[in-house]
């Protein structure tokens, strides 16, 4: 018997490498980055994976569903507003089902610690029909997993895999099991089954819904379905991350609610049933959306009992929860703190590092700004340079989704802005800012596009970058953006008034340009001089 500390991200990854899966793709985003990079680590040593950092979420998915067509089982992890980027081949691969087992291992992120929404993944695997499993322990994320790739086979379909901020990034002991053996490479495919033609589409998605009850029995029968029936005025229904936090409060409580815990979709219909049957009143506390207590009010037809919840504000509507909430939904009152502490300590807002390339940048766009004669608006995305948004900068305007500032950019030039200027960074350049440039770069548009190429994908870590140095020329040369208006620049205080320069002349020129602001992260500058440092010891 082998135990290992792992993070709950952790535990998915090696429950997917002992599930005998033979790639793994992703693009970096928290908190599903150490999913990956656990294989990757894995890798290094065994060298029996396939695991490359993909351009996006929409691309590791279709390489993973690739790897799955010649029955191949395969993980793709992305964080939930990434499965928004993948949903198209999501959605599609219900429908066509998979070959050997695919998971997608998803990271939510209640609290929005580091996103833009609280989006709750378990929507998305009800909207394809497929089944989605949710851990509530690290000893379950990779049981869970493990168990995943066996179901993904037997309804040939993909398993969504739901964890949360809390559990991905927590430790726990976890027991492995033994691994098993890669899938035997297909080499009789059906057609049929993969070309998503209307006439065998239609047929195939009739098929898929003929599943959905076979699905509900597999839940009523799955053992991470646990139904314990106590004291009968009332019935709690919980699910994942929060059963710990019901755990917790439930074991002070003189009087025991009956309770069934729920860790996979589609629900366990007939323990629910019979929870509903037995209590007086049902408790629903999930981490997300109200999603169980909104079927459970359709399921049971809005019956006489009460169902209580996030629509009641038994539970906060937004935000993680906590035993504290737990308790006083579960007692009525406030759970008074061991030791009371009235500290008034100054916020401490996100910063970009000392030293960072992106501030120069900022400084000196700041000051082009200023230059030019007229209404300037900037329109930032997804990354470090997001903090451009505070003080002491104050530079960009907007933050929405990744490639955006592209897009938006040229919006506002087509709705007459005349100096509209986008801040994008290398790596989300090759994930989702290329296709708008494309469009701006065909019509002309009068707009500049800043690329803050600081040569990895700083923000989750410093993965590798696709687009970065002189490959990213090229590429925005292949876009079709004229050459002698690609301006490279270097981020540094002693080039501040040339670079301010450069930013001004390209705003006031009526055309496509873009500027390249080309200096390293320096995080990752800082270990690549420590690692020659040890080198050279």
């Amino acid at each position: 018997m082998t135990i290992e500390v792992l993070l709950g991200d952790e535990a998915v990854a090696r429950g997917a490498i002992d599930a005998g899966i033979s790639g793994a793709f992703s693009y970096p985003g928290t908190p599903a980055t150490e999913i990956f990079e656990y294989v990757e680590r894995y890798n290094k040593k065994a060298n029996s994976i396939h695991a490359v950092w993909s351009a996006n979420e929409k691309v590791a998915f279709e390489e993973a569903l690739g790897m799955s067509y010649m029955g191949k089982r395969a993980l793709t992890s992305m964080k939930h507003v990434g499965l928004n980027v993948a949903a198209d081949p999501f959605m599609n691969s219900a429908i066509t089902g998979v070959g050997g087992g695919l998971v997608i291992a998803l990271g939510d992120d209640p609290g929005q610690h580091s996103s833009q929404n609280e989006q709750d993944s378990r929507v998305f695997a009800r909207f394809a029909l497929v089944f989605c499993f949710e851990p509530s322990n690290q000893q379950e994320a990779y049981d869970l997993t493990r168990l995943a790739y066996e179901t993904s086979e037997k309804f040939e379909l993909p398993v969504l895999m739901r964890l949360v901020t809390r559990l991905a990034h927590s430790r726990a002991g976890v027991t492995l099991a033994d691994p098993k053996k890669q899938n035997e490479i297909y080499t009789d495919i059906d057609w049929k089954k993969w070309n998503l033609l209307p006439a065998v589409s239609r047929v195939k998605y009739k098929t898929l819904t003929e599943t959905i009850p076979k699905m509900h029995d597999f839940s009523d029968e799955c053992k991470f379905n646990k139904l314990e029936i106590n004291d009968k005025k009332l019935g709690v229904i919980v699910s994942g991350i929060a059963y710990n936090y019901f755990m917790e409060v439930f074991e002070t409580l003189e009087t025991k609610p009956s309770y069934l815990k729920i860790s996979t979709y589609p629900e366990p219909l007939k323990k629910i049933q019979k929870l509903y049957d037995t209590v007086d009143e049902i408790m629903i506390i999930e981490e997300g959306y109200p999603m169980l207590e909104d079927s459970l009010r359709g399921l049971l037809n809005n019956g006489p009992k009460k169902i209580l919840g996030r629509h009641t504000g038994h539970i906060p509507r937004t935000g993680e929860l906590n035993p504290d909430f737990v308790y006083k939904a579960l007692t009525g009152k406030e759970k008074k703190p061991i030791v009371s502490i009235d500290m008034k300590l100054p916020g401490r807002p996100p910063a970009l590092c000392k030293g960072c390339p992106h501030a120069d940048t900022y400084k000196a766009l700041n000051a082009a700004k200023e230059m030019v004669k007229g209404q300037v608006e900037v329109f930032s995305d997804i990354g470090c340079y997001t903090l451009g948004a505070l003080p002491p900068y104050n530079a960009i305007k907007s933050c929405v989704d990744m490639g955006a500032s592209i897009s938006m950019c040229k919006g506002a030039a087509d709705a007459g802005l005349k100096y509209p200027v986008a801040v994008i960074g290398d790596s989300t350049f090759g994930h989702s800012g290329m296709t708008p440039l494309i469009g701006a770069a065909q019509e002309g548009t009068s707009m500049t596009v800043m690329i803050l190429d600081n040569l990895t994908t700083a923000m989750t870590g410093g993965q590798h970058s696709l687009t970065t140095g002189h490959p990213l020329i090229k590429v925005l040369e292949g876009l079709g953006v004229e050459r002698e208006h690609i301006k490279v620049i270097e981020p540094l205080p002693k080039n501040h008034d040339e670079n301010a320069k450069i930013m001004k002349e390209e705003m006031e020129y009526e055309g496509l340009s873009v500027i390249i602001a080309d200096r390293e992260c320096v995080q990752t500058l800082k270990k690549s001089l420590s690692k020659k440092k040890k080198e050279a010891e």
